[in-house]
C-alpha cells in the first residue's frame, strides 16, 4: 500500500485548497474531516482522479501517512485545535510531527509544543496568510516550532508557498509561537492597513464628493505607484462591481458594520504586555468596534451635530495627491509598530526572530504583500539593529516629503467631520516619537502630587519627591 507524504484534517475551504495546492505541487495527501460527508463530498468532487487519499477514521488517517508521519491541522482555533491532538496521539509514533495551520493564539501553541515535545512528538505552529485563493495558488507561511520539526517538513511547505523572485515565501520563523506570533502581528498590520485604505476612502467621498468609477480611477492610479499592493488594487477592482439588484456600485449598498476574528485583539493585548504602542493598529481594531454599533450610530446621528457640509476649495488633484501621500505615510508608521512589536516579543521570548526574511515572506501570497516589503528588508539588510523603521534614511526621507501632505489631509478630514482615526493616530505617533521632549513632565508632578509616585529631574540623577500642599 503507498503511504501520503502528508496528511490534513479539516476540510473547510482553506484545507480543501491547501490540499488541492500540495497535490498539484508532486504530494500525495490523506485527508480526514470529522464530519464523513465532508470528505466523501471533497473526494467525489474536487479531489477525484488526483493522488488525495480519503479516509474515515482517525486511525485509517495516521495508518495512511509515510514515517515520520507529518499531519496539518486546519480546524478554528482554541479547544478544536486540542481536541483533535488529543484524538491523534494515541496513533501517532515518537517523531511524528503536527502542525497547526490555524489561526492560534501564540500562547496556546508555546503550550501545545512545550507538552508534545515532552511526550517525544514534534509540533509547529505554521501562521498562514493568503486567504482561499493564497491556500490554492501559493500562500505566505510563517513556522515556528523546533528547527528539527521544520527541516522534515519544509521540501513541502516551501514548494507549495507562494514565491517571489524565485524565494519561497516560508522561512522558518523560530522556536514555539514564533510562527502564530508573526502572523498575528501580520494581521495587526492587516487591519491597520484596510482601516487607513477606508479612510481615505472615506475622505475622497466624502469631501471630493467621489463616485465609485473616479474612485477606481485613483486607486488603480495608486497601485502604479509606491502604493503598489494586494489591498490597494482589489480596492480598485470593488469600485467596478455593480449590484446586480439595483444597478448601483456594489460597495454603496453593503451595509457599513465591520466583523473580526480576534487577532486584532491579541495584536493590542500584547503590545500592552510588552509595552509598546501600536497605535494605529489600536485605532482600526477601535473602528470596527464603532462601526458594529450600527444602531447607536444611526440614533446618534439624529441627534450629535458636527461641521455644515460645504463644497471643497482647492485644487483637486493636489488634493488626491495630498491623500494619497497620507495613506502612505500611515502605512509605514503601521509597519514600523509591527516590526517594533515583533522585537519586543523577539527579545521576550528569545526568538531571534530575522525581521528582513519577515518582510521577505510577507511579499507574496499574503493579504499585505506590497511592493515596499522589499524597502523593510533592504532597511533591514542595512541595520539588523534598527529599532524603529522610520529611522532607515528611505522611510525618514519618505515621512520627510509626506509629511506637509500628510497634515493637510488629515487637517482637512477634521475640519470636515470625516472620522480618520488611524491616519490622526499615525500622525501624532509620529509627532510624538520625533520629539526629544514630551510634556510627560507635567504628567509626573501630577502623579507626584496625588499619590507621591516620585519623579526624576533633567539636571541631576536621582529620584525626587515634593510636598506640593506645602
Amino acid at each position: 500500500m503507498n503511504q501520503s507524504d502528508i496528511g490534513l484534517v479539516g476540510l473547510a475551504v482553506m484545507g480543501e485548497n491547501l490540499v488541492l495546492n500540495m497535490e498539484s505541487k508532486g504530494f500525495s495527501v490523506s485527508v480526514f474531516n470529522r464530519t464523513v460527508e465532508v470528505t466523501e463530498k471533497f473526494a467525489a468532487g474536487r479531489a477525484k482522479g488526483k493522488r488525495i487519499s480519503a479516509t474515515r477514521s482517525t486511525e485509517e488517517f495516521v495508518q495512511s501517512l509515510a514515517s515520520p508521519r507529518k499531519i496539518m491541522i486546519m480546524v478554528k482555533a482554541g479547544s478544536a485545535v486540542d481536541a483533535v491532538i488529543d484524538q491523534l496521539l494515541p496513533h501517532l509514533a515518537k517523531g511524528d510531527v503536527i502542525i497547526d495551520g490555524g489561526n492560534s493564539l501564540y500562547t496556546d501553541t508555546q503550550r501545545r509544543d512545550k507538552k508534545l515535545t515532552e511526550l517525544g512528538f514534534h509540533f509547529l505552529g505554521m501562521g498562514v496568510s493568503g486567504g482561499e485563493e493564497g491556500a490554492l495558488k501559493g500562500p505566505s507561511l510563517m513556522p515556528g516550532g523546533a528547527r528539527q520539526a521544520w527541516e522534515i517538513v519544509a521540501p513541502i511547505f516551501q514548494k507549495i508557498a507562494a514565491q517571489v523572485d524565485g524565494e519561497p515565501c516560508c522561512r522558518y520563523m523560530g522556536p514555539d509561537g514564533a510562527g502564530h506570533y508573526v502572523k498575528m502581528v501580520h494581521n495587526g498590520i492587516e487591519y491597520g492597513d484596510m482601516q487607513l485604505i477606508c479612510e481615505a476612502y472615506a475622505i475622497l467621498k466624502d469631501i471630493l464628493g467621489m463616485q465609485a468609477g473616479e474612485l477606481h480611477e485613483v486607486f488603480a492610479a495608486w497601485n502604479r505607484g509606491d502604493l503598489d499592493s494586494f489591498l490597494i488594487e482589489i480596492t480598485a477592482k470593488i469600485f467596478t462591481r455593480k449590484d446586480p439588484e439595483t444597478g448601483k456600485p456594489l460597495v454603496d449598498v453593503i451595509l457599513d458594520k465591520a466583523g473580526q476574528k480576534g487577532t486584532g485583539k491579541w495584536t493590542l493585548i500584547s503590545a500592552i504586555d510588552q509595552g509598546v504602542v501600536v497605535s494605529t493598529i489600536n485605532a482600526a481594531v477601535e473602528a470596527r468596534v464603532l462601526s458594529s454599533m450600527k444602531e447607536q450610530r444611526v440614533r446618534a446621528s439624529k441627534q450629535l451635530t458636527g461641521p455644515a457640509p460645504k463644497p471643497f476649495e482647492g485644487d483637486r488633484q493636489e488634493f488626491i495627491d495630498a491623500v494619497r501621500d497620507a495613506l502612505y505615510a500611515s502605512k509605514i508608521i503601521s509597519y514600523a509598530q509591527g516590526f517594533t512589536l515583533l522585537a519586543a516579543a523577539s527579545k521576550q521570548f528569545n526568538w531571534n526572530l530575522h525581521y528582513g526574511d519577515i518582510a521577505t515572506i510577507w511579499r507574496g501570497g499574503c493579504i499585505i504583500r506590497a511592493k515596499f516589503l522589499n524597502r523593510i528588508k533592504e532597511a533591514f539588510d542595512r541595520n539588523a539593529g534598527l529599532e524603529n523603521l522610520m529611522l532607515d534614511p528611505f522611510f525618514s526621507d519618505v515621512l520627510k516629503r509626506t509629511q506637509d501632505h500628510w497634515r493637510q489631509a488629515v487637517t482637512a478630514a477634521v475640519r470636515h467631520g470625516v472620522a480618520v482615526p488611524a491616519g490622526r493616530a499615525s500622525l501624532g505617533y509620529y509627532y510624538s516619537y520625533r520629539q526629544e521632549r514630551l510634556r510627560a513632565n507635567l504628567l509626573q508632578a501630577q502623579r507626584d502630587f496625588f499619590g507621591a509616585h516620585t519623579y526624576e529631574r533633567v539636571d541631576r540623577p536621582g529620584t525626587f519627591h515634593t510636598e506640593w500642599l506645602q
